[in-house]
């Protein structure tokens, strides 16, 4: 309990502190006008309450990942309450505050603008192209794991597909939503609704986390017992368990999110509590279900404790969605039938609301490059349809297979979100601002550049060592290793090299 506890005061105390750094070396202009003001359309442009915003931001971005990613990165031990908390304070954070700030200073652009206005032309094509695979695969995602949840709760009819039980009809109602959510107005079914479901989705989290602290049937997964690698399938916890834990430490899916809501902000002093808070209560969100999934599971007269309580746990149930039992199991006995009800619902809403906003955020970034008003209907269901067409294919596809594709495609394009911010806050630092009484911070760009190489590493290691990836045995991982560690240093020296010419 009493990394918990730490782990939950860093978190708040972080978003007080290195927040505000973060916000100071930013520099924001609480005078300028914002796009939600300047392009009001009516549409996507849509000025909201900063509240209404926070909650939207914080419903978007937490989906299944907070959750299910907490839940399968607690297998790898107590290390993953450590990059929960500290890829929330100085990645995570830092990765939602500038896609979204910089979304309001270039004018309400999707995140593959942001990104090519400052990595280049190439870098923007390739990135438009991975942000539209990442957002087909999540929205697959976030529409396989809600059905399959609802079938559970309410069987309806369902297909067999290459040996896979498909909950067609609840696939089917949900994919009715997102068509509807994705072509309507910003303001009627996303600004109205889901911050009830964001306030459900944290009462959820807060109900589990009060039971869970007053429980004392075992013990939570402590640091102090080790940092040791508890994960039984041979992989190793570096890289993986980095990227298991996405959406609860750092994910590059917050980025195409963000510009949905800096369309719709109208100072920029909101952006720190939207986009730097929200990561923050994802954070603790992830941490919850991280000591509840580690917890729930001991059986002390089998002696099995903690973490090993939920590996015995898997083991009953090969081949299925082990998150999304261990959601149903812990809700229904510590909330109660009314409680677990309510925070099923909240799993639900957040995947399927997460899954609608990529959708839309998809089609922003393809009429962004075609330079189309989506003021006209049918102009934005000509985007729209063929998007459709694509992750209704996927769905038939293994869920398991999409995630880990998915998790690798995610923190890739958080890569890229980091080094254009690191490009940003560079260049700014070496502007004069006396007019606008802003002070530069020489070296505030460190803040950016030190997350993008750690999780350069990351993602050149993982898709050389994971199975899905190049799959490097066992015995030759340092190669893998080194050459991820040769990606690293050759950004650093790329970067410093683009910055000293710059300089001249």
């Amino acid at each position: 309990m009493v990394t918990f506890i730490i782990a939950l005061i860093l978190l708040v105390v972080g978003f007080f502190t290195y927040g505000v750094l973060v916000e100071k070396i930013f520099g924001i202009e609480p005078e300028r006008q914002t796009p939600a003001l300047t392009k009001t359309d009516g549409v996507d442009f849509v000025p909201m309450a900063p509240w209404r915003i926070f909650l939207v931001q914080f419903l978007n971005i937490a989906g299944l990942g907070p959750i299910f990613g907490a839940i399968m990165g607690i297998f790898y031990g107590p290390a993953a309450f450590l990059w929960i908390v500290f890829g929330t304070i100085f990645a995570g954070g830092i990765h939602d505050y500038l896609s979204g700030m910089l979304s309001i200073r270039k004018g309400g652009a999707s995140l593959p603008d942001i990104i090519g206005d400052e990595l280049g032309g190439g870098v923007k094509l390739f990135m438009r192209v991975l942000s539209l695979v990442l957002l087909i695969l999540l929205t697959t995602t976030f529409l396989s794991g809600p059905a399959t949840l609802l079938q559970g709760l309410a069987g309806l009819g369902t297909m067999q597909f290459s040996g896979r039980m498909i909950p067609i009809i609840w696939v089917l109602i949900i994919f009715g939503y997102y068509a509807l959510a994705t072509v309507l107005p910003v303001d009627k079914l996303i600004g109205r609704f889901y911050p009830i479901f964001g306030g459900i989705l944290l009462f959820m989290g807060i109900g589990i986390m009060v039971v869970m602290l007053g429980w004392h049937g075992a013990e939570m997964p402590e640091v102090f017992d080790g940092l040791q690698n508890r994960q039984t399938n041979g992989l190793p916890l570096f890289p993986m368990m980095f990227v298991s834990i996405a959406c609860g430490a750092i994910s590059g899916f917050h980025g195409t999110q963000s510009p949905i809501m800096a369309r719709c902000c109208t100072n920029e002093r909101q952006g720190r509590w939207i986009f730097y808070g929200a990561m923050v209560a994802e954070g603790i969100l992830a941490l919850i279900w991280a000591a509840a999934a580690g917890t729930f599971f001991a059986d002390p007269e089998k002696g099995l404790y903690g973490i090993d309580g939920l590996q015995a746990f898997a083991a009953q149930h090969p081949g299925e969605n082990i998150a999304a039992l261990v959601i149903d199991k812990v809700s229904r006995s510590w909330l109660g039938t009314v409680g677990g009800i309510l925070a099923i619902i909240g799993v639900i809403a957040a995947p399927i609301t997460s899954g609608d906003t990529a959708l839309r955020s998809a089609r922003l970034i393809v009429a962004d490059f075609l330079k189309w008003d989506q003021r006209p209907i049918p102009k934005r269901l000509i985007i729209a349809i063929p998007l459709f067409l694509c992750v209704f294919g996927m769905v038939f596809v293994d869920f398991n297979v999409v995630w880990r594709y998915f998790a690798w495609t995610n923190q890739t394009l958080a890569v890229f979100t980091l080094w254009a911010g690191t490009v940003w806050l560079y260049k700014k630092s070496r502007i004069k601002n006396e007019k606008l009484n802003i002070k530069n911070y020489r070296y505030g760009y460190l803040i950016a550049l030190i997350p993008a190489l750690f999780m350069t590493m990351v993602c050149s290691s993982y898709i050389l060592i994971a199975p899905e990836g190049l799959n490097i045995a066992p015995e030759y991982r340092w190669i893998g290793y080194l050459i991820a560690g040769l990606v690293t240093l050759g950004c650093l020296i790329g970067f410093c090299y683009w910055a000293k010419k710059r300089a001249s």
